[in-house]
C-alpha cells in the first residue's frame, strides 16, 4: 500500500481576510473622588507622593512644611527595609513580605505580598483620632 500525503496551502497575508480593528474607547471620565476631592480617572489610579502629603496635611492639621520632611524620611526608610528584604509589620497598612527581588541596570524589582486584617481594613474608613502626645 502507498503512503498518500497531502498538502496544505499556504496563507498569505493577500489571502487572508481583513479583520476590521476595533472601535476607539471612549475616553474615560474624570471622576471625583469624594474622600480626597481630587480628580482621578479610573485607569490612572495613583497616588503620588505629593498627594500623600497633602493627604496628611489634610487629616493631621500638621503644616506642609513640617510634614514635608517626616513623610519623605519615612518613606526613604520604608524603601530601604523593602530592598533589604525585610518584613514590615505597619498597622493599620498591614504586613508587607518581600517575595522576590530581581536587580536591574537602573534599579530594582520588588513582587511584594501585603496582608491587611479586617479591622485594618474598616479602620482605613474612619478618620483619624486625636491622641495624647
Amino acid at each position: 500500500m502507498a503512503k498518500t500525503t497531502t498538502t496544505r496551502k499556504r496563507t498569505t497575508t493577500s489571502t487572508l481576510k481583513a479583520v476590521p480593528k476595533p472601535a476607539p474607547e471612549a475616553e474615560v471620565a474624570a471622576v471625583t473622588n469624594t474622600d480626597t476631592g481630587s480628580d482621578a480617572t479610573t485607569e490612572d489610579n495613583v497616588m503620588r507622593k505629593r498627594d500623600l502629603i497633602d493627604r496628611v496635611v489634610e487629616q493631621s492639621g500638621v503644616k506642609k512644611k513640617d510634614a514635608k520632611p517626616a513623610i519623605e524620611a519615612a518613606l526613604a526608610i520604608l524603601g530601604e527595609a523593602l530592598s533589604n528584604e525585610e518584613q514590615l509589620n505597619l498597622p493599620p497598612l498591614g504586613k508587607v513580605m518581600v517575595n522576590r527581588k530581581k536587580e536591574l541596570d537602573n534599579g530594582e524589582v520588588l513582587v511584594v505580598k501585603l496582608r491587611r486584617s479586617k479591622q485594618a481594613v474598616e479602620a482605613t474608613h474612619a478618620p483619624l483620632e486625636e491622641g495624647d502626645d
